[in-house]
């Protein structure tokens, strides 16, 4: 059995978290490396993943998380927030960072800008928001194998009132709105959850090749 595999098939969504066992620095610079190399569509990144070490912030986030332990629980948290709104500035400041990286000239630069631009002025504010929402779901399918890979438990989270941790978090004034919650460190010895069998559809159920 290949790693991936066995990566896949030790990970589970953690419901209860040792509160005593931290995750440590190295391993988290790697999962903060990891989410700055996410692929995401035109490679345009709007996104913003903050890590909450603040125990006062997350005893304040708890209650918008339903009461769910593992907020505060957890080694650490991290909000993967979404821009509420991406601009031709957002694009033209994307356009510079290649410049700089791969030493290209604007002027060459300048068809593939038009066409994102175009793309993004023809979205609505409802499309833009669900559009830069899925950039956040690759983040986290990377961010799982990231933490699985380390052997770090990682649950992420749906169940949370985005509106209540924007608030609390004071995103709306950074352009940005809370779209997934993650929490990451490891798995308490008293978690049933860990010991029950992964429970997926059969491979001729869920892959067709055609």
């Amino acid at each position: 059995m290949s790693k991936i595999i066995e990566d896949l098939n030790w990970r589970y969504a953690t419901k209860k978290f040792d509160p005593t066992k931290k995750i440590s620095d190295a391993d988290i610079e790697t999962i903060k490396e990891s989410l700055r190399l996410v692929p995401t569509s035109y490679g345009l990144q709007p996104l913003k993943y903050i890590f909450i070490d603040s125990p006062e912030l997350r005893k304040k986030l708890t209650p918008a998380s339903y009461g769910q332990s593992q907020i505060e629980d957890a080694s650490h948290l991290v909000v993967l927030c979404s821009m509420i709104d991406v601009k031709e500035e957002d694009v033209d400041n994307y356009m510079q960072n290649i410049i700089d990286e791969r030493n290209v000239s604007a002027e060459s630069l300048e068809p593939y800008s038009n066409t994102i631009k175009g793309s993004l002025n023809n979205m609505n504010g409802q499309d833009l928001a669900n559009w830069t929402g899925k950039q956040a779901y690759i983040a986290l399918g990377q961010l799982l194998h990231t933490c699985a890979s380390l052997r770090i438990d990682a649950t992420p989270m749906e169940g949370f009132d985005p509106k209540a941790y924007d608030e609390v978090l004071n995103l709306a004034d950074s352009n940005l709105r809370a779209t997934l919650v993650c929490t990451m460190g490891y798995r308490h010895e008293e978690d049933p959850v860990q010991y029950w069998k992964k429970v997926r559809k059969s491979r001729e159920d869920i892959i067709e090749v055609r």
